[in-house]
């Protein structure tokens, strides 16, 4: 889609086309003078570029800022750049990094302004911008510290106001950004400018939305320990920059990117300012684009190729849209909707009807279609992903003969309240002190714990000893839940990869020693096919890690000749595969629900209140239950059986 006259194509996205024309999966779109949609749908008013792979997102992004580094370098003039924090620059960060260490990318001739920081937040805190900005790229390139701007959260109150004022006369006094990196939040903020913030606002102190709040908690281990203030640059500081890349990832972010996208301007959304700036680009992967018009429903804006998997998503659509079952609908249900191109397609709506009928019908797999006495591992990221995802079909594996391994891929260590630490530390003294005489290791182990958690504070990393009990407490709930699907603890593995090894919520990097040890897994067992999470929703990005780990693992045992186990993706406790994007589902009834949700329920440590919740405050369980039910009772409003309830896999 060009751009029309009078806005010229943004750098980047005449980079990501050079990218797609060489087999890079990038699909460009989005023109600000894009016409309306056929049913008066509205048009992306930000060009959008959608990225598959986030390793090419951030190489794209990361590749246009070295590229004015170095024409700036070259005129001896500094680059100034705005910088934003929190997990979807970190790959542009890292590849900025190699490129500095492999390619000698320089960073003497860069000047930074970072966009936020918490208030009040000491720069030495583990939850700090200042601190995230040093560890995650100044540390690691050869920028000047004279040339860092951070706001400073440490200042006393009275002292806000004119730190602010100096820090716009800063940005003024470099010249003004050049280049500013974004990301979105769930309220469509950007920096910290939350619902209300107005266009001509600048750098400030703000109260922080309840949403934004409760997105940070897993950060700050509780959204009581979150703070309710920060120090933000403003929209009108923000489109001062030239030039703007947004940046937006998972499953969670699609509807406020559809909103800022394609939504009217509106202050209850900062980031629809952005449509107003002349040289702004939104990057987003497929789960971060799902709620586009021309992604989610392209017919409403142009002619499509009616291939079978588009014209499965269009009846379905259709039929939701209209409230009937697939059978029912008409040439005019088609024609007022802008669909009669798909009857032309296939000479009457009742072939159309047809052909989608038995696609979603096809696609029901009850326990005598489902595999037996194959070779199987289940990689479970936490450890009640297993139960919490796929406890279905894993009893229903477990019937039909399959020989089942489960593997825990992280311990799970973090997501443990202390208060459950004191719990069975509580116990294992008691137990000690009647029975086994005071046994002094227990004891020293005991006073070791205690002291720490009594002078904890919120988000500091655990010491050795508290970190293995919250492991060992994750690993014993594991081996209770699958007992109730029909397994022991011979079937469990607990590889406790590396990169979670932090402590902390934001974890390394996938590395070599993650790989190895999957691949080990794999040629140990020989698997003829393995369940893996595709889960993009997972809030702190353990299943999308997780599932990197083992790709690579995968291409490391089976290179591109051998054949490859058959991978079966399910979906965490967020969010359930699309009838439409499902390649099988499995139907349970009323007793095998139950089934599954006591074996949820043995995962004590995470029921009542999960430390992770993401934005449902609801138990795992009650989502659980209320998802698979859903996803039932949507085949049968579409007419076809129905059932008590269902799990949906894709069949990579």
């Amino acid at each position: 889609m060009s751009l029309a006259t009078g806005h010229s194509a943004a750098p980047d996205v005449l980079q990501a086309r050079s990218l797609a024309t060489s087999g890079g999966p990038v699909r460009v779109g989005g023109s600000p003078f894009a016409l309306d949609g056929v049913d008066g749908t509205a048009r992306e008013r930000i060009p959008t570029i959608i990225i598959d792979e986030h390793g090419a997102m951030a190489r794209l992004v990361a590749g246009r800022i070295a590229t004015l580094i170095r024409e700036r370098a070259a005129s001896s003039r500094p680059l100034v750049l705005g910088l934003a924090t929190g997990s979807t620059p970190i790959g542009v960060y890292r590849e900025l990094i190699r490129l500095h260490r492999e390619e000698g990318l320089s960073f003497r001739h860069v000047v930074t302004f970072n966009l936020d920081e918490y208030y009040p937040m000491r720069a030495d805190s583990i939850h700090s911008y200042h601190r995230f900005m040093w560890e995650n790229l100044f540390s690691h390139v050869d920028i000047d510290p004279v040339n860092v701007h951070i706001p400073d959260g440490s200042l006393a109150r009275g002292d806000v106001e004119t730190a602010c004022q100096a820090y716009e006369a800063a940005i003024v006094a470099a010249g003004g950004i050049d280049f500013q990196l974004l990301g979105i939040g769930k309220t469509g903020h950007i920096g910290f400018n939350e619902p209300g913030s107005g266009e001509t606002s600048r750098t400030r102190l703000v109260h922080l939305d309840s949403i934004t709040r409760r997105d940070a908690a897993a950060d700050f281990f509780g959204e009581e320990n979150v703070p309710r203030e920060a120090i933000t640059m403003g929209i009108a500081s923000i489109l001062g920059a030239r030039e703007i890349a947004i940046l937006a990832t998972g499953e969670h972010k699609a509807g406020v990117v559809r909103r800022a996208v394609e939504g009217e301007i509106d202050r209850a959304v900062a980031a629809t300012f952005l449509q107003r700036h002349p040289n702004t680009t939104f990057y987003v992967d497929d789960a971060a684009a799902a709620d586009l018009t021309r992604v989610a429903t392209p017919w409403l804006i142009d002619e499509v190729v009616w291939e079978e998997a588009l014209a499965v998503r269009a009846v379905t659509w259709l039929a939701a849209r209209c409230g009937k079952a697939i059978l029912k609908l008409t040439q005019h249900d088609y024609a007022e909707n802008g669909l009669s191109s798909l009857v032309a397609r296939h000479g009457s709506p009742g072939a159309v009807n047809g052909l989608v009928f038995n696609i979603l019908g096809a696609k029901i797999r009850g326990k005598s279609k489902l595999p037996r006495r194959l070779k199987t591992i289940c990689f479970s990221p936490h450890p009640d992903d297993d139960v919490i995802s796929m406890g279905g079909i894993l009893r229903k594996f477990v019937e039909n003969g399959n020989d089942m391994t489960v593997a825990y891929m992280t311990s799970g260590n973090i997501a443990v309240f202390d208060h459950d630490v004191r719990r069975y530390l509580d116990f294992l003294v008691r137990l000690d002190e009647e029975h086994m005489g005071r046994n002094a290791t227990v004891q020293e182990l005991a006073t070791i714990v205690q002291d720490f958690l009594q002078r904890k504070q919120p988000g500091d990393v655990d010491i050795p000893e508290v970190q293995d009990i919250k492991r060992i407490i994750r690993e014993s709930e594991a081996v209770s839940g699958i007992e109730v699907m029909g397994l022991s603890k011979a079937n469990a593995r607990f590889l406790n990869l590396p990169f979670y090894q932090t402590g902390k919520v934001r974890k390394d990097p996938i590395g070599p020693v993650d790989v190895a040890i999957v691949a080990d897994l794999l040629r140990e067992l020989q698997p003829e096919l393995i369940f893996v999470a595709g889960d993009l929703s997972d809030p702190h990005g353990t299943h999308r890690m997780c599932k990197e780990a083992i790709d690579r693992a995968l291409d490391d045992v089976y290179g591109t000749g051998a054949a490859r186990p058959e991978v079966w993706l399910y979906r965490g406790a967020w969010q359930e595969w699309p009838i439409t994007e499902a390649t099988v589902l499995v139907p349970l009834s009323q007793e095998e629900l139950t089934l599954k949700i006591q074996a949820i329920f043995k995962h004590q440590s995470q029921k009542d209140s999960a430390p992770f919740p993401g934005q449902d405050e609801r138990e795992f369980w009650q989502r659980v239950e209320q998802r698979n039910k859903t996803t039932a009772s949507q085949l049968d409003q579409l007419g076809l059986a129905e059932y008590f309830a269902m799990e949906a896999y894709v069949i990579a």
